[in-house]
């Protein structure tokens, strides 16, 4: 049985998918989201969007799902939860710019529930841009921390570092990006759950402002050859990440998620070349450097 709560959480994930959308194909003006709506065999289903080879975006995807069902026993294992049926649902967004100095975003929202009453609420916002430009680096961590404070001035830190530890890939030694929050597995009381719910609100509305200051400020920048091979490389180390380490990639494979709408977050044109090492004092090195954690950004 999903609850009355569930629903209500559901119901304005939608509206957040449609609103951002909206703002989304006002910045890019050239193209729209393809629509794809899809069912889940063992219960549930979604609403993939895509917009492909628009002005702006590349390629971007604005998804929204509500799935139910058995709780698969590789998931029960890994989480170590007794049996049960789940209910799980949410927003998930990545666009790839045209532009190299534009970043690519991440975001996601998300509720879960089972009905042993068991639930919690998680996501966040990160950031990876091509090129790394110290003021707008500052200006994204300062937006994400208002928006923790007006929960919980202690968020912004511990989610901050959670996201430099979570957006890590290790075999690289480097951060995917400039990092930002990141939050998992938020449980609690009654009293609890309203305020985690204010909170995830609160994240999913910051993202659409956030997105369109950064996108209006450098989509008509001027780039070079060079710069687009440069945004391919890094776009490389996306791809390494999301399909190596990503837990929400494993666990839409791990539940007979719809392999489309998991592997969305892929770029359209990518590319991996043997041993790139920029040359000194360049912009590329400079990105280059900025990838690490514990930067202060505020």
């Amino acid at each position: 049985m999903i609850s009355t709560f569930a629903q209500n959480v559901s119901q304005w994930f939608q509206g957040l998918q449609a609103e951002i959308i909206e703002g989304l194909e006002e910045l890019d003006e050239q193209e729209k989201f393809q629509r794809d709506k899809w069912e889940r065999a063992a219960g549930g289903g979604g609403l993939t969007c895509i917009l492909q080879n628009g002005a702006v975006i590349e390629k971007g995807g604005v998804n929204f799902s509500a799935v139910h069902g058995p709780m698969p026993e590789k998931i029960l294992n890994a989480l170590k939860l007794e049996k049960s049926n789940f209910f799980a649902t949410g927003v998930s967004i990545v666009l790839h710019p045209q532009n190299p100095l534009v970043p690519i975003i991440h975001m996601n929202v998300r509720y879960f529930e089972m009905d042993n009453g068991t639930w919690w609420f998680g996501g966040g916002i990160d950031l990876t841009p091509h090129y790394i430009f110290e003021e707008d680096a500052r200006f994204f961590h300062e937006a994400l921390k208002n928006t923790c404070d007006k929960t919980d001035t202690a968020y912004y830190p511990k989610f901050k570092k959670w996201a430099d530890d979570y957006f890590y890939i290790p075999h690289r030694k480097e951060t995917r990006g400039i990092g930002g929050i990141f939050f998992d597995r938020l449980s609690g009381s009654e009293e609890e759950r309203k305020r985690h719910w204010n909170f995830v609100q609160n994240v999913g509305k910051t993202f659409l402002p956030t997105y369109l200051f950064l996108a209006n400020k450098h989509k008509n920048d001027s780039f070079t050859k060079d710069q687009k091979l440069w945004q391919e490389l890094r776009r490389g180390r996306y791809v390494e990440f999301n399909l190596v380490y990503d837990k929400g990639t494993k666990f839409g494979l791990d539940t007979d998620g719809r392999i489309e709408s998991i592997l969305m977050s892929m770029p359209p044109e990518v590319k991996w070349q043997y041993n790139i090492v920029p040359k000194e004092n360049s912009p590329e090195a400079k990105t280059q450097n900025f990838l690490k954690k514990e930067i202060d950004w505020v």
